[in-house]
């Protein structure tokens, strides 16, 4: 008679056969940032803090020390220095590059992953240059903001950036940092797309910890349709093609097919963002008392990479570290 529950029998033999394994290497820690001297707790986000840019050294190299190899940087901009062309995001001398200088210098095998959007930095809190038409609706101009996110590329890379991570979802736009940055020199930079980001409700906490929402209408016109599956796999093939070193899924919890279906359809490295709506949701819960932290967060990070995903971003990184 077959019995599988042989497989399962004790924790040594239940070890011994499991076909998914978490360590700190699959993980890539977010990491929030501002020009202020304070290190400021993130109200929607229990557990995570808008660091000063002393603190962000700290904390990343308390991470690096853990096991985890790279973090991901999401910076807080001042209200004045917003615009409309978002000038602000190809500043040489702005907080982004001071981060980068300042995290290879403290801790030179870090890998450093910068966010290339404009959202921090418009004042309309899109992530593309907006049009306001005569009639009242907005449009986000595409080639126009890919342009700036060219500069914006070449700007992290100048300060020592590992990898640009183009979160925007315009059209084109791997294609035309890659042809930047090769032309400037930057050819050992890589390139981690956010190829399927879709156009979700978990990403609440996120824009209220950057104040990066936007001012009027939505990110429905960029970002991807929750309900479309077979769309994520024509931006993977694109992605792939205009040459990315890696792709992203972002959110991933509820996105577990579309993980699965990038999985089967490339062969680049995947990466899958665990979001902030995923992340309050189950702190909520741990905090409610109604489940362990400690089990479901594993659980679902286990999930993750069952799906096909290589990289995890996600602000559990430390704990699950030590629970590790």
């Amino acid at each position: 008679m077959n019995r599988p529950r042989r497989n399962r029998r004790t924790p040594a033999i239940r070890a011994m056969v499991r076909e998914t394994t978490l360590t700190p290497a699959d993980f890539i820690l977010p990491l929030f940032f501002h020009e202020d001297a304070q290190d400021t707790p993130i109200a929607s986000m229990p557990g995570v803090t808008r660091w000063s840019l002393a603190s962000l050294v700290k904390e990343a190299g308390e991470a690096h020390a853990l096991g985890i190899p790279a973090v991901v940087l999401f910076p807080k901009i001042e209200e004045s220095l917003k615009t409309p062309l978002a000038e602000e995001s190809h500043n040489d001398t702005g907080l982004v590059p001071r981060a980068i200088r300042a995290l290879k210098a403290a801790h030179p095998t870090l890998t450093v992953i910068t966010d290339v959007a404009l959202d921090p930095y418009n004042s309309e809190g899109h992530d593309g240059i907006v049009h306001r038409h005569a009639t009242g609706a907005l449009e986000i101009l595409n080639d126009q903001t890919v342009a700036v996110l060219c500069h914006q590329a070449l700007c992290h890379a100048r300060a020592g950036a590992d990898i640009v991570a183009p979160s925007d979802m315009m059209d084109g736009r791997v294609a035309a940092i890659r042809e930047a940055l090769d032309d400037e020199g930057f050819t050992a930079v890589s390139i981690l797309s956010y190829t399927a980001k879709y156009a979700s409700a978990f990403y609440g906490p996120f824009r209220g910890a950057l104040d990066s929402a936007p001012k009027d209408g939505d990110k429905k016109t960029y970002q991807m349709d929750p309900a479309n599956a077979r769309e994520a796999i024509r931006e993977t093939l694109l992605d792939e093609a205009e040459g990315a070193d890696m792709l992203m899924v972002k959110p991933a919890g509820l996105y577990l097919d579309i993980i699965a279906r990038v999985r089967e359809t490339t062969t680049l490295p995947l990466a899958a963002y665990q979001v902030s709506g995923e992340y309050l949701m189950l702190k909520s819960a741990a905090a409610g008392g109604w489940l362990d932290e400690k089990a479901i967060v594993l659980e679902s990070l286990t999930a993750i990479k069952r799906a096909g995903a290589d990289m995890i971003l996600t602000y559990y990184a430390k704990q699950a570290c030590g629970w590790l």
